[in-house]
């Protein structure tokens, strides 16, 4: 077997300390940026390997952090993680990535995994159910915890979401202007934060404008785009009749979209739908979606952010921290038009 290539070698080679190696492999600003470079590239030219494990046993970090959504499938998820990666990957920390699907066995599972492997910490969107005891066992085994997309009752830890009442009372406000008043909420369950908080944006948005909340025109459950598509019948047959569907994400109202169109009907015509999260699919969608940017790159971005800061010593104020979202108007909305 060839034998590993030390960072002696790397020094001999170049007539300098182990020490200056060791700090420009570690991106230390201590070393002129075009030494740093020359190292990197005799490293990479001698075959040099970073070993990570003797790295941890040094600094007592492992520079691996756990990332843990429902699905990230979901392309909400995906931006999101995206963004996580690119702020990590400033501090050359890696991730391990976890779907729990709602499995709350499974999440914490990965948590004593990630405990197992020295982990640095944990960035985690949590899964319903997660009971108290699971959030906390991160942070009192000193491996701090961010949490995303969902907050929970009783855990005080930084949050990073946004504003999901606001946002559907955005939206639920954009199709009253239009002059809809018999809108249907499709998608969602109150098991989330997420779900209760964007039930109640479009509740309030309702009152606000004296229309009087029909619980029978909320359809919970989907949360897809085969959901929506299958959702779109039990829509059509509503005995109010909608003019419009405040959805729960892009995902269903695209699949509604569809849904509504494979009974003949024209979204943005005959019925209006609104999305929530602005995906890559909403403004290429037909028609194209109207919906909320919930700011998932800015989500991901500052629970990295704050995850490496306290890393660093510093300690980003733990609570709920709220992105604010904006709406996007686009072709699937449109004046009411009376279905007959």
């Amino acid at each position: 077997m060839a034998q590993k290539v030390k960072l002696s070698t790397i020094a001999e080679s170049l007539g300098l300390s182990t020490a200056t190696i060791s700090l420009a492999l570690r991106d230390s600003p201590l070393v002129a940026s075009d030494t740093r470079e020359k190292i990197k590239e005799q490293a990479r030219a001698l075959g040099y390997i970073y070993n990570r494990r003797a790295a941890s046993l040094r600094t007592s970090r492992s520079g691996i952090v756990g990332v843990v959504f429902h699905d990230v499938m979901n392309p909400f998820y995906g931006e999101i993680l995206k963004a996580i990666e690119s702020e990590l990957d400033r501090s050359r920390q890696t991730f391990i990535l976890s779907n729990h699907y709602d499995s709350v066995e499974k999440q914490r599972t990965f948590i004593e995994t990630l405990l197992q492997l020295g982990s640095d910490g944990i960035i985690m969107s949590p899964a319903i159910g997660t009971p108290i005891e699971d959030m906390t066992l991160a942070e009192e085994n000193g491996m701090p915890a961010i949490l995303v997309a969902r907050s929970m009752d009783g855990v005080d830890m930084p949050t990073y979401r946004g504003d999901d009442s606001y946002g559907i009372s955005l939206a639920t406000n954009h199709l009253i202007s239009l002059g809809h008043r018999v809108i249907a909420m499709v998608g969602g369950t109150d098991q989330t934060s997420t779900g209760r908080d964007r039930y109640q944006g479009y509740v309030n948005a309702l009152r606000k404008a004296g229309i009087e909340v029909d619980p029978n025109l909320r359809i919970p459950g989907p949360r897809s785009k085969q959901g929506g598509f299958e959702a779109a019948l039990n829509f059509l047959s509503l005995p109010q009749k909608p003019t419009a569907a405040v959805c729960w994400n892009d995902l269903v109202a695209i699949g509604l979209m569809n849904g509504i169109s494979r009974a003949g009907l024209v979204p943005g015509v005959d019925v209006s739908v609104t999305g929530y999260d602005d995906l890559e699919e909403a403004a290429i969608a037909t028609p194209a979606l109207t919906t909320v940017s919930n700011g998932q790159a800015e989500v991901g971005r500052l629970a990295a952010r704050a995850l490496l800061d306290r890393l660093a010593g510093s300690h980003e104020p733990d609570g709920v921290h709220l992105i604010k979202p904006e709406m996007r108007i686009r072709q699937s909305t449109g004046p009411v038009r009376p279905r007959t």
